[in-house]
């Protein structure tokens, strides 16, 4: 088969080369680089519209003498996490490998070391799948030329500095140092490009899309360089080219993802905060609840859930990091099976829940925790047995019966059944009620 061809094919089978995505579900995003030691947002430099001279200070001092890739991954594995992305390359152009082809990297600053082989080793040794993110934006490259996202886009010279820049000379750039990626350190499961703007104009300075990235070519390279590679959908593509995965990002989508009423492989990624990178300060950190929700959402309507890390400057996951990745170590010890290898239901689902399915076995996760029973429609009479997942408890049901007492009994409808649950709601962020159907 040609790369041509490749790019042509359908994922959404989840079939073939993806059945390992469609089954593990969890993956761990990390987003670190130069702005960890900002620590105000991974897009510092373009917030507060920083030039070179200023930003400069963070690769000066980017020594992550904590760094231990092994610590990562074992608690990664722990988290329940099946796969990594690592940004390689994020915005602010700085590598975390040796490239050939520029000087902005880690080898270069006090750290003095290539940072991604050991990442890629101690991930390799837990047992993840490895994925590398990396940004189509580099706001330190001297040929990216400057656009609505670009830290200089008021510089009052903003035109003329665009003069000297050549995008195409760029696009070569990228090329090589994808080549580099997907040469030099084995196979690589996932490339996350990130990202496309073809519609921004900003002061008379356009956006950029795949006519500046030379998308399919870059694909084209991808595909040849590693066959069974997963990509994104972030290189706007031309229509007919479907990407492997779509990534929704920071919501959960109201249905699953198509495109062109078909439907697609996806995968959310979010935040245990409200950014990508570390910050100090950011205080808007996600409740137990609606971290293993997340988690639920996607798996109920068939998609993953990338969850983010941003690491320190040091190279340590920070205290809130370490709390949020223990509530998924927590949930997924005794509910894991309500998620990896499982899917949507058909089902009608009960207000308050949602399920997953594998097989059989269909899971009831009770977000909102009733007073003792759960009403559920379509499986009266198709029911083997029922047990909350994390004990293994035995979860007693009631059928349709002509004859209750309306004042002290509870009516089931016909085709109904109602399961009957105690009071207090188990010491379980989200309890799952695992229903095994007859065959």
């Amino acid at each position: 088969m040609t790369g041509s061809e490749r790019l042509l094919e359908n994922p959404a089978s989840g079939a073939g080369k993806h059945a390992w995505f469609s089954h593990d579900r969890l993956g761990m995003f990390i987003h670190w680089g130069l702005y960890a030691l900002g620590a105000r947002h991974e897009w510092l430099k373009n917030r507060e519209e920083l030039g070179d001279d200023h930003y400069q200070r963070y690769f000066d001092n980017f020594d992550p003498d904590l760094y231990d890739p092994r610590e990562w991954a074992r608690r990664a594995r722990l988290a329940g996490m099946k796969y990594v992305v690592v940004t390689t390359k994020h915005h602010e152009g700085f590598c975390l490998w040796d490239s050939k082809v520029t000087d902005y990297k880690a080898p270069n600053t006090p750290c003095g070391r290539d940072l991604l082989t050991p990442f890629v080793e101690a991930f390799r040794a837990e047992g993840l799948k490895v994925g590398f993110y990396y940004s189509l934006l580099d706001w330190h490259h001297p040929d990216f030329p400057i656009d609505v996202h670009h830290p200089l886009r008021n510089h009052p010279q903003a035109e003329a500095l665009n003069a000297g820049r050549n995008v195409a000379n760029y696009a070569a750039y990228m090329r090589e140092q994808v080549r580099e990626l997907l040469t030099g350190f084995g196979r690589i499961d996932i490339i996350w490009f990130d990202f496309s703007y073809p519609g921004r104009e900003y002061r008379g300075l356009p956006g950029k899309g795949r006519a500046d990235w030379e998308s399919e070519k870059l694909l084209e390279l991808v595909r040849d360089l590693q066959p069974e590679i997963i990509v994104n959908n972030r290189l706007d593509l031309p229509p007919g080219k479907l990407p492997d995965i779509t990534t929704p990002e920071q919501y959960t989508p109201r249905v699953a993802p198509a495109i062109a009423s078909q439907g697609v492989l996806w995968e959310a990624c979010h935040t245990f905060s409200g950014s990508w990178g570390y910050h100090r300060d950011e205080d808007s950190w996600k409740s137990p609840e609606q971290i293993i929700q997340l988690l639920i959402d996607s798996v109920a309507l068939g998609g993953n859930l990338l969850m983010n890390v941003g690491p320190t400057g040091r190279g340590t996951f920070d205290a809130r990091a370490i709390e949020a990745l223990e509530v998924y170590q927590k949930w997924i010890e005794v509910n894991g099976r309500s998620i990896y290898g499982a899917g949507p239901s058909e089902l009608p689902v009960p207000a308050g829940c949602r399920y997953t399915q594998r097989g059989n076995r269909l899971y009831l996760h009770v977000y909102n925790w009733p007073y003792r029973h759960i009403h559920i429609e379509g499986l009266a009479d198709r029911i083997a047995y029922a047990q909350f997942l994390h004990d293994a408890s035995e979860v007693r049901w009631l059928s349709h019966t002509r004859d209750v007492d309306s004042n002290i009994g509870v009516m089931v409808p016909e085709g109904m059944i109602t399961l009957e649950l105690p009071v207090r709601r188990p010491d379980v962020t989200v309890p799952v009620i695992e229903i095994v159907l007859k065959a």
